[in-house]
């Protein structure tokens, strides 16, 4: 499956499975048992390799940080982890709406009665 994709797309793609559950909590500067309640909260869920090996992309690496800063700072990690999917839930809804503003669209105004 992924031996039909060529490798430079690969190593360029947030979402390619490149890291280890070890290597990905090395680069975290945290445990396993840390990726692992990630995984039990559903903030990341890892793939899993042909031999059922956990596998983390850039992508769940960078979720994984943020969880991490938060959870240092003396956050629950389920908070840490709500936070983080709101987080990311608020981006990507900016990120529509400049990709509807720049389509030439007004989003809608909920402050003017009648608007929208």
């Amino acid at each position: 499956m992924t031996a039909d994709i060529p490798l430079s797309d690969r190593l360029d793609d947030d979402d390619y499975p490149a890291y280890t559950m070890g290597r990905a909590a090395e680069m975290l500067g945290a445990t396993p048992a840390f990726l692992r309640a990630l995984g039990e909260a559903r903030l990341i869920t890892p793939l899993r390799s042909e031999g059922g090996h956990r596998r983390y992309s850039r992508y769940q690496l960078r979720i994984a940080a943020r969880a991490r800063e938060l959870v240092d700072r003396g956050t629950p990690i389920e908070a840490a982890c709500r936070i983080v999917i709101l987080e990311d839930q608020l981006e990507e809804a900016q990120r529509i709406n400049a990709e509807y503003r720049r389509a030439g669209h007004e989003a809608p105004d909920d402050s003017v009665p009648g608007a929208g």
